[in-house]
C-alpha cells in the first residue's frame, strides 16, 4: 500500500499559532473538501484543518484498508496513524507552544479519530466520533479506563444503515461506560449524516472544551 507523501489540507478559521486546532477527518470515499464546510457552522476561534486521507479509493480517499464496513485492517490502520502523527508532529509538535488539538471525525474518519485517541489518549484534548465506530479488534487498546478523563463527543443516528448496528451500539456503550471518558452524547432518529441538531450540539461541546 502506497500512502500519499504528505497530507493535502484546507484551512478555515484562526491563523493564530496559539489557537486551538480542530482537525476534521472526512468519511470513506470522500475528501477534505467534503468536510471543511462543517467549520462554517462551528464556533469561531479555533483553527480548523481538514485533512485528506492517504489512500486513494475510487473517486475519493480512505483512512485505512478494511475487512468490512467499520472494521479496519490492523496493519493498515497502524501505518496510516503513523503517517498522520508524523504530519501532526511536524506541524504542531506535542508539548510545544500552541493550542490544544481536537479530532473531529465523520464515519470512516470517526474510526480513524478513535484509533488515534485510543493509541495516544494524552496527545489530544478531545475527539468527536460522528456517525461511526471505534476501531475494535484493530490493534488499538480498548481496555476499561483507557480514555479516563478525556473529553469525547459521540453522535449517532438510530436510522443509520451504513455502519453496522452492533458496532454503533458497542461504540456508544464503551464511550458512555468502560472508557472512562467525559462523554457528551447526541442521538437522534436520523440516518448516516449530521443533522442540524447534531452540528449545534457539536458546536456547544467545542465551545465548552
Amino acid at each position: 500500500m502506497t500512502l500519499s507523501p504528505e497530507p493535502v489540507v484546507v484551512r478555515r478559521g484562526s491563523d493564530d499559532p496559539t489557537a486551538p486546532v480542530v482537525v476534521l477527518l472526512h468519511g470513506r470515499g470522500a475528501d477534505e473538501a467534503s468536510i471543511i464546510g462543517l467549520a462554517d457552522h462551528l464556533p469561531a476561534g479555533p483553527s480548523y484543518v481538514a485533512v485528506r486521507a492517504p489512500i486513494a479509493e475510487g473517486g475519493g480517499y480512505a483512512w485505512f484498508a478494511n475487512r468490512g464496513i467499520g472494521r479496519p485492517v490492523a496493519t493498515s490502520l497502524a501505518q496510516t496513524m503513523g503517517w498522520f502523527r508524523a504530519w501532526l508532529d511536524a506541524e504542531h509538535p506535542d508539548g510545544a507552544a500552541g493550542g490544544p488539538v481536537v479530532l473531529v471525525g465523520f464515519s470512516g474518519g470517526a474510526a480513524f479519530a478513535g484509533g488515534l485517541l485510543l493509541a495516544h489518549p494524552g496527545r489530544f484534548a478531545g475527539a468527536a466520533i460522528l456517525h461511526g465506530t471505534l476501531p475494535f479488534d484493530a490493534g488499538v487498546p480498548v481496555a476499561p479506563g483507557r480514555l479516563a478523563g478525556v473529553p469525547v463527543f459521540v453522535a449517532l443516528g438510530d436510522a443509520d444503515l451504513v455502519i453496522p448496528r452492533e458496532l454503533l451500539d458497542a461504540t456508544w456503550a464503551y464511550l458512555t461506560g468502560d472508557a472512562g471518558s467525559v462523554t457528551t452524547t447526541w442521538r437522534d432518529a436520523g440516518g448516516h449524516g449530521m443533522s442540524a441538531g447534531a452540528v449545534a450540539a457539536l458546536g456547544e461541546w467545542l465551545t465548552h472544551l
